[in-house]
């Protein structure tokens, strides 16, 4: 079933009332980095920090009486059940979320914080399905799909309206494209339907993470297929396959889609925090990575044309990164922005050998990060030992500086370069 724009018009007039209508707003910061005139659509400002409030809100409210008394169910791990919770609540309506053990624990708490009961059943969303369809028939409950329940899309395409409207209103003109992340395609179902009514001109692309690629699977397919999806920072995009209904009204919408790796997802989320002051969960920050890669042109496909210059609407689409994550994605998103470097060199083993080579890296201006020492796999040398450094720098000239100086005092160096970037010497 294809979802109108008439369909979004009523969600719309629908849930204004109930639904933050969120900033969106120009990023000069952005606008530098990648070469276009970039608005950023604040979705993670949310009560529970996405957009999947949106269509949350519109489905519970087209809830026949019955289905509202008996309750609805859904298998979620974070933004949707987040979103049926909070209301849920509002609109007094009973909701259960069956989470895989995978789930955060934070998301859990936040849930049943917000009156939803948690369940939680097996490892995988699939475990979570199914135990969400025994709910169905052992308590007449009513199932809400997460991303391809006509009423969750028309509610995600409000953000389409809104995002066309605030442009429009801020420089007299529609947005020339907008990129959105695709995970089950409820959001760019609902935007392209929205955007492609109000401005036919405005081009729809979608990126998806490399290891979740589902989308580009059914294109290839003519239809959803399932997809044996990987571990990906952007865990938010990570669903086994994209709706039947949501691919119907994307397919023809979208101009193409585009994938990006692990590393420039980290990048966009470490550029969100530093310019924008905003913190993004990987699957908020997938256009942007995509703008990112497409300006240095490692983008992994050609599906994300040369944007410099023209106007760009990106949805950040969710904040809720577990905080036991932000460290380690902010260490990736350094390494690959070449802030962060790793390499082995060996050193005296008698007192001053370390001094002697941190001498050197305070004087190009880098500071340690950690340093071990491994003197049982170490040189033949009893003599030496190897250190391995951890070492931040300004980027990758200040590397090649540092690495410079270490080689000029007689140093060798062995680079750990971490999983991202290679360092030509």
């Amino acid at each position: 079933m294809r979802v109108t724009y008439e369909d979004i018009l009523a969600a719309h007039d629908r849930i204004r009332d109930g639904v933050m209508r969120t900033p969106c707003l120009r990023s000069d910061p952005l606008s530098e980095l990648t070469g276009a005139r970039i608005f950023v659509k604040m979705e993670n400002m949310q009560r529970t920090g996405s957009f999947k409030e949106r269509g949350a809100r519109n489905a519970l409210m087209q809830l026949s009486p019955e289905a509202k008394a008996n309750g609805v169910v859904a298998a979620s791990a974070g933004n949707h059940a987040l979103g049926l919770a909070y209301h849920g609540s509002l609109l007094e309506i009973p909701v259960t979320v069956v989470m895989p053990g995978s789930a955060p624990l934070i998301k859990k708490a936040t849930c049943k914080h917000l009156g939803a009961e948690v369940l939680t059943c097996g490892d995988t969303f699939n475990d979570a399905y199914n135990r969400a369809q025994e709910l169905v028939s052992e308590r007449g409950l009513t199932y809400v799909h997460g991303y391809d329940d006509p009423a969750i899309i028309a509610g995600q395409g409000t953000a389409g309206v809104e995002l066309m409207e605030q442009i429009h209103e801020r420089i007299g003109a529609y947005p020339d494209a907008i990129v959105v992340p695709i995970g089950g395609a409820g959001l760019i179902a609902g935007v392209a339907v929205a955007a492609k009514q109000i401005s036919p001109s405005t081009r729809v692309f979608g990126v998806e993470p490399e290891r979740a690629a589902t989308f580009i699977a059914a294109q290839r397919a003519g239809k959803p297929v399932h997809v044996d999806v990987g571990k990906t920072l952007a865990d938010g995009l990570a669903t086994p396959d994209v709706g039947a209904n949501a691919f119907e009204t994307a397919n023809p919408l979208v101009d193409s889609v585009s994938l990006v790796n692990e590393a420039t997802v980290s990048l966009a989320v470490l550029r969100l925090m530093e310019h924008e002051k905003s913190v993004i969960e990987g699957a908020g920050a997938a256009g942007l990575a995509a703008m990112l890669a497409r300006k240095e042109r490692s983008l992994i496909d050609d599906g994300l044309p040369d944007l410099s210059g023209q106007v760009v609407a990106l949805p950040l689409c969710g904040g809720n990164i577990d905080p036991a994550m932000i460290g380690r994605v902010i260490e990736r998103g350094l390494a690959a922005d070449g802030r962060l470097t790793r390499f082995v060199v060996s050193i005296s083993d008698r007192p001053g050998g370390l001094n002697a080579l941190t001498q050197i890296i305070a004087r190009v201006g880098a500071s340690v990060h950690d340093i071990t020492h491994d003197r049982a796999f170490a040189t033949s040398d009893l003599s030496s030992v190897d250190v391995r450094c951890t070492i931040e720098t300004s980027g990758p000239d200040h590397i090649q500086e540092l690495l410079a100086a270490l080689e000029s005092e007689g140093f060798v160096i062995r680079i750990e370069h971490g999983r991202q970037r290679t360092i030509d010497l």
